[in-house]
């Protein structure tokens, strides 16, 4: 029996991954939010940790309020550099992997092409370098871990852009997107698929994992879009399934025209050829995963 431990369970990709593994009898896990592990205590992880024993941690809680950790720079330190840190040290202790979710912001987002693993890293704000420095951390601290990152993440459960854009078009006639950003939309549903297939792949008996394959990996959508691109499709898709009434008039805006505390990447395309290389894991079908649109709506 595997025994995996999930931190951020209520998030959106901690909540897909109870749904997806209880489904999955051969696998235990114990699911965790804030309130029942503050993975900023040191004390509270080990604890946790050693009580339960997991074959592998998949480290889904994040601060990841991109504008307010401008103010809130020691809390998202504390939960995205210190609580991975403290996971990490506790996984090599006994013996466990650790598969840590990081960002695209850890990268300047002004390449041309696509951002690989390998690529210089030059994260643009508080949330990018904590992120950054939980990754640091996390390689420092256990010898068995894989690293996703992802971008422009949305599902069912929280706050995201999917969301924002039914709401919002239901109290407007017409919308300023950003149409000067890039990226690949990634359903929080799909990371943890790539997750648990990568938790199964590490932990299958029958094979054994190359310890070179340890490391970071890229995970998200496909194709890229622009944030305007984006929601033209939600919205496109919102009226086909009598979500919407009818779209409202979406007029492409630039990134100048709506400032915000962060600075968000211009290109947040990653290349995604490594993690389907190693894990056989495609890329995720964004588009499919807006066809049931009424659950995003709370």
């Amino acid at each position: 029996m595997v025994k995996v431990l999930i931190t951020g369970s209520n998030g959106q990709v901690g909540s897909c991954l109870v749904k997806q593994l209880q489904s999955c009898p051969e696998i235990e896990f114990l699911a965790v939010d804030r309130n029942e592990l503050d993975i900023a205590s040191k004390q509270d992880v080990i604890k946790t940790v050693n009580e339960f024993q997991p074959n592998i941690i998949i480290n889904a809680a994040a601060h990841t309020a991109v504008d307010k950790a401008e103010d809130e720079v020691e809390l998202s330190y504390a939960i995205n550099r210190d609580g991975p840190k403290y996971l990490a040290q506790a996984a090599e202790q006994v013996g466990a992997a650790m598969l840590h979710i990081s960002t695209d912001y850890v990268f300047a987002g002004d390449n041309d092409g696509l951002y690989s693993e390998s690529d210089p890293v030059n994260p643009q704000g508080v949330y990018g370098e904590s992120k950054l420095a939980g990754e640091d951390a996390v390689i420092n601290a256990c010898s068995r871990h894989i690293i996703l990152r992802t971008a422009w993440v949305f599902g069912e459960n929280g706050n995201n852009f999917v969301k924002t854009m039914l709401r919002l078009a239901q109290q407007r006639d017409s919308l300023g997107i950003v149409a000067d950003q890039f990226g690949g939309p990634t359903y929080a549903g799909d990371i943890a698929v790539a997750l648990i297939t990568i938790a199964k792949t590490i932990t299958d008996s029958k094979n054994t994992f190359n310890t070179e394959n340890y490391g970071i990996y890229h995970f998200s959508g496909m194709p890229h879009v622009s944030w305007c691109a984006f929601a033209q499709v939600i919205f496109d898709k919102a009226v086909e399934q009598n979500v919407l009434v009818k779209s409202p008039d979406v007029k492409g805006i630039k990134t100048e025209d709506y400032p915000t505390p962060a600075k968000r990447p211009a290109n947040s395309k990653l290349n995604t050829q490594k993690i389907t290389t190693v894990f056989n894991i495609p890329v995720s079908d964004w588009q499919a995963a807006l066809n049931s649109l009424s659950d995003y709506q709370s």
